[in-house]
């Protein structure tokens, strides 16, 4: 695009700049697409950056305020279905033709429903105001006219120089112009962005850091940026500095970005580029959406197939109305005279149509819903409370940031989980190691056996003062051959803490703290300086280790940087002695090609000790060396320089020279570093594999890192029939690789006679859905970011699909967030399954909310994810508590509490069907208008409330142990459409028998003293009576798990009926209000009858007979996988199994490589530049021997 050159005047104040910006503005109306191509902003000029109308800082999750609470949340609540149908339901019970109940029936259940959903809305909304609050007034240094000035976060604009000190979070995303450590570095912790906790490196332009924290020049600072406007990538940033005429490009090395922590860097000053909701944390954060469950979407449908029947049912009741006034009410208008505004039959069934379908109505009541969100937040307060997901280190208890998706945790299919933070703790130790061909680090027995190392065994290192005391290890012979000075050994160690980028700081006198870029090499050097070689200092030309008490200066005259294609580093030293060494560590395959072929009997006893390493899921690297002849490196080392020196093709021709040096190496042996999975993990993911749900981990680490880890938690076995690689750098080379994947998998998959396939040439368009398919063996899959990228586009993305679903597990590594994001919303559109991302940083917000459940790590990982999930904790392994039990009788309440309402409600209201046979279709209804305003709000209210928070069909033991019992909510076998059919077949049966039996149990009887009871008030306080019983032993036979509190709500809701009809049939009420309590002395008169209790009684027991035999019957003849195990429950508690032996089976054929190197490329250089050291140099001290 085209830039406009920008005239600063000398004076800050100048109007020129005023000038320039209102010609710019008028630019932008003219093409409105330059807002969206860059940024323009001038460092300390407020009111220059104001014309652009940039936000400031505050940060605004809350939805409404103190006057739009009311209006915008009764909107939100009216735009649901039912919420409006029940309004237009008022809105017809209050015409008097058509009304045939009163219009409290409806108001006062509706209102009830509102406030309840209001009063949560408006706690979650304070909850959004607090954290708001909080995070928009921190405080921060801001340069203010010359001074250094406390100022809140929110205040910050963009333009603005801010002052931030060491362990404070960044403000906003920042430039970094100036810190106290050399050439203008600064140490940063991004661990809420993407769940590393490793440092970082970002270093100023020269330019600016030379003004160091002068606020004399920092505030005549006057340099305008044009950068790329706000977006969501971490990882990009591309700008212009303007200043004193010099235009400077501007990187992502220089930014700052909002959630990072300023580590090891006494102060840093920064100019803000972007704020509030620009920040890229904030762009990563995306737009909450809301999430529904599966069976929110089903009940939607179910509803409107109620609405259907209840317009058809309406329909047919008008038309009978119709007819019986035509043919016997038009006769007997002497008794039963028309209203004025009747004019015929028609009008009459016309009327009728409505004042039935306001009777009807409880066919959907609205206690439903409250019932629902009730339902909810009770068993969301179930996994707060949880004390076995509460991780006591960093006092963190698990927490439901939603209400609304409990029930969909126990019908989860697919998760997709984030590496680094997630599956492990990114803490790497140091376990094993092989030297000369003998292994360091197990355990052994009196017999000889390897057995796990104990605390007994540990080593015990006080002889070394400068011993990292949170360092173990478990062989003592490594020590004893230290001390005995083995060559191997040495040279072994030696090489540990010489080739390596650490940088060394002494904090706390007497005590050395390691700054590593990787923790890979932190473990490494750590482990060197416990058996004696301490890295103590560096300057660009040397490095000094004190050797066993003993300082050496060591002569750094080359580092061969680690890159992602060599997979390795060296360092070139010369000795106190005089001697010229290289020291090398990598990869074992690209070690192994580098040897002197005198190695090769060692390398293969090494390669078999790696692959042991390798099996127990430890991160590997070869360690070799190669003594350098003076003539050979006075050669070599003029070839280095002038690679270094060229322009052009430099990397190649560096690449060159390192392979001159680095061949013909030596072996000493390998190490063997534990990245540190979390507890539980490895049993974890296989409870979650037995449960049937496929484990996909989406991680932006490296290939070889990512398939170690995947190994190390059992997610790949070396069991499985094959892990595919697809590496494919081109659209034709992915699709290949995924078709020889599926090929090997299930070979018919590829014909034109496949079903899916046919399925698929059936559809013009994209498919809504795409079956699974059963391979034919156990396989995983391993794709790169790159290919991936091939893989998302058109059609090729249900190649993907095909492959991926076929696989027991998937690793996706290298990927981006939005690649994250797609990954999941690909088997979200696709498989109609339920998923589930799991993550720690911001790197993970978008498949976070991409996945029908969001689940965020917290802890020392940050607090972004957590921030932006549905459910949070701070351990993996609380995963399968999560899933297996919470979300298991989560889902298993639910469909009970579905299955038993609409039931009850069913055989309520369809007894006004059967009445209307009997009553001239006239919309007359069968109870009294309290008993039908109280029976949804108060008569069954409890006990299905008791049964929807308290019903355990199994206890969480054997929920852990038998993870098959999770299978029927993967596949809604509890609640679905079938199930209810059977609701509604099952409540019409209900309903005929609790008519047709008072009706016959009370048709021309009289009492014992010769009155008659087949009054129309006795009818109803009859039916009504026998419906109570019917669905109080209805409920209890639902219940499996019987407490204090469900004994209370179900057979004290049976009382409390009887308590409230007699206050409601009291002479007190009825005399009180003649026209709204009717019912005068009906109840004493009629519930001493024998008649009544004989139909209580029998049509108690005709409904509860097919319940009685379905259940008896089913598990026998149509048993499911659910029966099978509930049996095998209980032949376990009679005869438990023995514990099984484990062996450990060794697989040579399978080998792979457990590279251990996560550090980026280029630190070598920043080292040998001396930009990295202190204006004092690290002296060593005396205190250190």
């Amino acid at each position: 695009m085209k830039y406009i050159t920008v005239f600063i005047s000398e004076s800050p104040w100048s109007c020129s700049w005023y000038y320039f910006a209102m010609s710019l503005s008028e630019k932008e109306n003219e093409d409105g697409q330059n807002e969206l191509e860059e940024r323009i902003l001038q460092a300390n000029n407020r009111e220059f950056n104001s014309l652009f109308d940039y936000p400031d800082n505050t940060i605004k999750t809350s939805k409404y305020n103190l006057f739009n609470f009311l209006p915008m949340n009764l909107f939100e609540q009216f735009q649901r279905l039912a919420n409006a149908y029940f309004l237009i339901l008022l809105f017809l019970q209050l015409i008097p033709q058509i009304s045939s109940l009163a219009w409290y029936t409806t108001v006062i259940p509706l209102i009830v429903v509102l406030s309840i959903t209001g009063v949560k809305d408006a706690i979650d909304d304070v909850k959004r105001h607090q954290s708001d609050k909080q995070v928009n007034n921190r405080s921060v240094l801001v340069l203010m006219n010359g001074r250094v000035e406390e100022d809140k976060w929110m205040n910050v604009q963009v333009g603005d120089i801010i002052k931030l000190e060491n362990d404070h979070p960044v403000t906003a995303d920042i430039l970094l112009l100036s810190s106290s450590e050399p050439c203008g570095l600064t140490y940063i912790e991004t661990a809420d962005l993407d769940g590393e906790t490793n440092l970082k490196v970002k270093q100023a332009i020269s330019v600016t850091s030379e003004m160091e924290d002068n606020l004399e020049l920092l505030s005549a600072f006057n340099g305008e940026i044009r950068c790329e406007p706000p977006n969501n990538k971490l990882d990009k940033f591309s700008g212009v500095l303007t200043y004193l005429g010099e235009d400077y490009f501007l990187g992502h090395d220089k930014l700052l970005l909002r959630g990072c922590i300023i580590r090891n860097t006494d102060w840093c000053y920064g100019l803000v580029i972007y704020t509030g909701p620009d920040t890229k944390l904030m762009q990563n954060s995306g737009k909450s959406t809301f999430k529904r469950t599966h069976i929110d979407h089903l009940m939607n449908v179910l509803v409107v197939w109620i609405f259907l029947a209840l317009g058809a049912m309406c329909l047919l009741l008008s038309i009978g109305h119709g007819i019986w006034e035509s043919h016997k009410g038009y006769f007997f208008q002497a008794f039963l005279p028309w209203q004025r505004y009747i004019a015929s039959s028609a009008t009459s069934s016309a009327l009728v149509f409505w004042s039935y379908f306001i009777v009807l109505n409880t066919m959907v009541p609205i206690s439903l819903y409250v019932s629902v969100e009730i339902i909810r937040l009770g068993n969301s307060y179930y996994i707060n409370w949880d004390r076995q997901m509460y991780y006591a280190p960093k006092n963190t208890p698990a927490q439901a940031r939603t209400t609304t998706l409990n029930e969909e945790l126990g019908q989860v299919k697919y998760v997709f989980s984030d590496k680094t933070g997630t599956l492990t703790e990114n803490v790497m130790i140091f376990n094993k190691c092989s030297i000369n061909g003998k292994t360091y680090g197990y355990s052994y027995d009196a017999n000889g056996q390897c057995v796990p190392g104990s605390p007994n065994d540990k080593v015990d290192f006080s002889y070394n003062q400068l011993a990292d005391p949170k360092f173990s290890f478990y062989d003592n012979t490594l020590v004893e051959a230290v001390r005995n000075e083995d060559r191997f050994v040495y040279l072994f160690f030696l090489c540990l803490s010489l080739c390596h980028t650490v940088m060394s700081e002494e904090k706390v006198e007497g005590e050395l703290v390691y700054q590593a870029q990787s923790p890979d090499e932190g473990a490494l050097v750590t482990a060197s300086r416990n058996f004696g070689f301490v890295f103590c200092s560096r300057t660009p030309e040397t490095i000094t280790v004190i050797e066993m008490g003993k300082i050496r200066v060591y002569q750094l005259l080359a580092i061969l940087d680690f890159s992602n294609e060599r997979k390795r580093m060296s360092v070139v030293v010369r000795t106190p002695e005089n001697r010229v060494m290289l020291f090398c560590k990598g990869a074992d395959t690209i070690i192994y090609e580098l040897l002197h072929p005198s190695c090769a009997s060692l390398s293969d006893v090494t390669m078999d000790h790696l692959d042991d390493f390798a099996s127990e899921g430890l991160r590997t690297l070869m360690v070799a060396y190669r003594e350098l002849d003076s003539a050979f490196f006075q050669k070599w080392i003029k070839k280095h320089s002038e690679a270094c020196l060229t322009l052009e093709d430099r990397e190649r021709k560096l690449t060159l020279v390192y392979e001159e040096v680095e061949s013909n190496l030596m072996l000493l042996g390998a190490t063997a570093i534990e990245d540190k999975l979390q507890s539980g993990v490895p049993e974890t993911i296989f409870t979650l594999s037995k449960a049937k749900i496929k484990m996909w981990v989406l991680t932006g680490d490296k290939q070889e890192t990512a398939v170690n880890i995947a190994y190390a938690c059992r997610l790949f076995k070396d069991e499985m029939d094959g892990v595919f690689m697809v590496e494919g750098t081109d659209r034709e080379s992915v699709l290949q690789e995924l078709r020889s994947a599926r090929n090997k998998m299930k070979p018919e998959s590829l014909l034109e006679s496949d079903p899916i396939n046919i399925y698929l040439a059936r559809k013009p368009k994209m498919p809504t859905r795409v079956l699974d398919e059963t391979p034919n063996g156990d396989y995983g899959l391993v794709i790169s970011g790159y290919s991936l990228a091939y893989a998302l586009e058109g059609n090729m993305e249900l190649e993907l699909l095909r492959t991926a679903c076929m696989c027991k597990a998937v690793i996706c590594c290298r990927m981006t967030p939005l690649q994250k994001a797609q990954v999941v919303d690909l088997v979200k559109r696709y498989k109609k399954a339920v998923t589930l991302a799991i993550g720690d940083g911001a790197n993970d917000i978008g498949m976070i909310k991409a996945a029908h459940i969001g689940v965020g790590i917290t802890g020392h990982e940050g607090m972004q994810a957590m921030l932006n999930s549905d459910f949070s904790f701070s351990q993996f392994h609380h995963l399968q508590r999560l899933l297996m039990v919470h979300g298991r009788w989560s889902y298993n309440r639910m469909c009970k509490f579905l299955s038993y309402f609409f039931y009850k409600n069913f055989a309520f209201t369809l007894v006004h069907f059967w009445y209307a046979f009997f009553n001239g279709f006239s919309a007359q209804t069968v109870y009294d208008t309290w008993f039908i305003t109280c029976y949804n709000l108060i008569y069954t209210s409890l006990p299905v409330l008791g049964l929807s928070l308290f019903e355990k069909d199994v206890n969480e033991t054997w929920s852990l142990c038998y993870p098959e019992l999770y299978e029927p909510g993967q596949h809604n076998l509890y609640f679905n459409k079938k199930e209810f059919i059977k609701c509604l077949i099952h409540g019409i049966y209900s309903s005929f028998v609790l008519f047709f039996v008072p009706m016959g149990t009370i048709f021309n009887s009289e009492r014992s003293d010769g009155k008659d009871i087949s009054d129309f008030q006795s009818f109803s306080l009859i039916v009504q009576t026998t419906l109570i019983w019917v669905m109080t032993m209805q409920i209890a036979l639902r219940t499996n798990t019987w407490t204090i509190i469900s004994h209370a709500f179900t057979w004290g809701s049976l009382g409390l009926y009887f308590c409230v009809l007699f206050f409601l049939y009291s002479d007190g009420l009825c005399l009180m209000s003649p026209s709204t309590f009717q019912f005068l002395g009906v109840a004493r008169n009629n519930l001493n009858q024998p008649q009544m209790w004989l139909c209580l009684i029998l049509s108690t027991v005709l409904c509860m007979i097919p319940v009685i035999g379905y259940n008896f019957l089913k598990p026998l003849l149509c048993p499911v996988n659910v029966d099978k195990v509930l049996n095998r429950i209980h032949f376990c508690l009679k005869h438990p199994l023995p514990p099984t032996v484990k062996t450990k089976a060794k697989h040579p054929g399978l080998r792979r490589s457990a590279y251990a190197f996560s550090h980026k490329q280029g630190f070598g250089d920043l080292i040998t530049s001396g930009k990295t050291l202190k204006s004092k140099a690290f002296k060593t001290n005396k205190k250190f021997l």
